[in-house]
């Protein structure tokens, strides 16, 4: 089974997808988001090592307070995600990650 913790690097991550979960089923599986984006086009990111050593980020992209100021939406109501990474299986642990968690939960 996979764990995950918090990346200590994660320069150099690209778009590797997409996903849609609500984010009180991010934080339930990954905690608070690590950082709270770049202050512009990201409100909220999670920075996260796989213990496959997959490198992988979760974070919103142009639809929050940042980026369109009353308009945009708030972290808590946000439901599509982009995940950075260095490969496409950045993408399919944190589905993975996510999907066995909310099974167990069940």
């Amino acid at each position: 089974m996979l764990t995950v913790k918090t990346a200590t690097n994660v320069s150099g991550t690209s778009l590797q997808g997409y996903i849609t979960f609500d984010y009180a089923t991010l934080v339930q599986v990954f905690g608070n988001e690590t950082s709270e984006g770049d202050g512009y086009k990201v409100d909220a990111e999670w920075e996260l090592e796989f213990s496959d050593g997959v490198v992988a980020t979760i974070y919103n992209w142009k639809n929050g307070k940042n980026y369109c100021d009353d308009d945009g939406l708030e972290v808590s109501e946000m439901t599509e995600w982009h995940v950075g990474g260095y490969s496409k299986q950045a993408v399919v642990n944190v589905t993975k990650l996510v999907l066995s968690t909310l099974v167990s939960l069940a």
